[in-house]
């Protein structure tokens, strides 16, 4: 069983027991959520797509904790006017545990 669920404008193919790594979400960890936007669920080869959501489904879910990502370095230079600017961004996500995919 598997569902396709927006998660913080992005969207993710989840199952139960999967961690995935998602935007910054504002819970502490520890905490469950659920999220209601389920675009498709998938049981056992009966497929529910959703106009725009399947109605009634919901993905639950557990923050585990709060990480930030690689660094990204950007490098900006134009050739023979000593013009350079370096900048490097690490974005933040939380590592969530999908407990379960409700119908």
């Amino acid at each position: 069983m598997f569902a396709i669920v927006e998660i913080a404008g992005q969207q993710f193919k989840v199952e139960e027991g999967q961690e995935i790594f998602v935007h910054r979400l504002n819970a502490s960890e520890g905490d469950s959520l659920s999220f209601d936007k389920v675009l498709l669920v998938n049981s056992g080869g009966a497929v529910s797509v959703g106009t725009p959501s399947v109605g009634g489904a919901a993905v639950n879910a557990t923050v585990l904790e709060h990480v930030k990502g690689d660094k990204v370095i950007v490098f900006k230079k134009k050739r023979r006017k000593g013009y350079r600017k370096k900048n490097g961004h690490r974005q933040s996500f939380t590592k969530i545990k999908v407990e379960g995919i409700a119908l």
